[in-house]
């Protein structure tokens, strides 16, 4: 089974650290190959940011989706992912999808727990967008400046653990989600240290991933998640143009 791993953020140190969650998750006979957004932000934290990482993730994923059986879009509000879907034939994992649909499955209620303030108002409405308001706990944000996005986990580390503590004590949480593609594997490291479940989002969007490849699940061919009726476009990359033609 080969999985495609695509970072929208432009940051290879943050691709690293994606690498290093998934690869241990990954089956036997599972191969992971990442990608790096060749251009946008070093990590994505608003809306607008957003729809140009999403649009950078469908481009990536045109130019190298042969040859794969599933892929993941390695960022927490999973941009470009329902346009994926639409695109293109193999299942496509979102790793903030992944990872509440698997905290789910471990309790009644989750928190997201996340490193900057500005990340808030995307993430709400990442969970509305997967229909799981009714299972948010909260979403607990960091406030200051990290001197690096690559390293943040380490440097913000015990912060994050009392903040997920507050969100088990205070919010009543069942779950809960270390969110952000800079935060990927930090929940192993720090799982002994919160008193319930915690989720690894890239890990869960691995598993998630392999279990829709090996379920061969055919594309839709009706429904909103049909590929769209052909178009013509201009100036787009040539791989994109050919998913809008007939």
């Amino acid at each position: 089974m080969r999985i495609l791993v695509v970072n929208p953020n432009t940051s290879q140190g943050i691709t690293d650290r994606l690498m290093r969650a998934a690869l241990p998750a990954a089956a036997a006979g599972t191969e992971l190959v990442a990608l790096t957004a060749p251009r946008g932000f070093p990590y994505i934290a608003t809306r607008a940011e957003a729809q140009i990482g999403g649009a950078v993730a469908l481009e990536m994923l045109a130019e190298h989706q042969e040859g794969f059986d599933a892929a993941v879009i390695a960022a927490f509000g999973d941009p470009g992912l329902f346009g994926a879907r639409e695109l293109f034939d193999m299942p496509v994992i979102g790793m903030a999808e992944a990872a509440m649909l698997t905290a789910c499955m471990l309790g009644k209620r989750f928190a997201i727990v996340t490193f900057a303030q500005a990340l808030g108002p995307w993430y709400a409405e990442c969970v509305e967008s997967h229909g799981l308001m009714g299972r948010l706990a909260g979403i607990r944000m960091l406030e200051g400046r990290f001197a690096s996005i690559a390293d943040v986990q380490d440097e913000k580390e015990q912060l994050l653990v009392d903040l997920a503590n507050r969100a088990v004590d205070e919010d009543e949480a069942d779950v809960v989600i270390l969110a952000g593609a800079p935060l990927a594997g930090l929940a192993d490291k720090v799982k002994d240290r919160i008193p319930v479940p915690v989720v690894d989002q890239m890990a869960a969007a691995v598993k998630q991933a392999e279990a829709l490849a090996t379920l061969r699940v055919r594309k839709a061919s009706a429904g909103t998640f049909r590929r769209p009726a052909p178009k013509p476009a201009i100036g787009l990359p040539e791989a994109l143009t050919r998913r809008f033609a007939p």
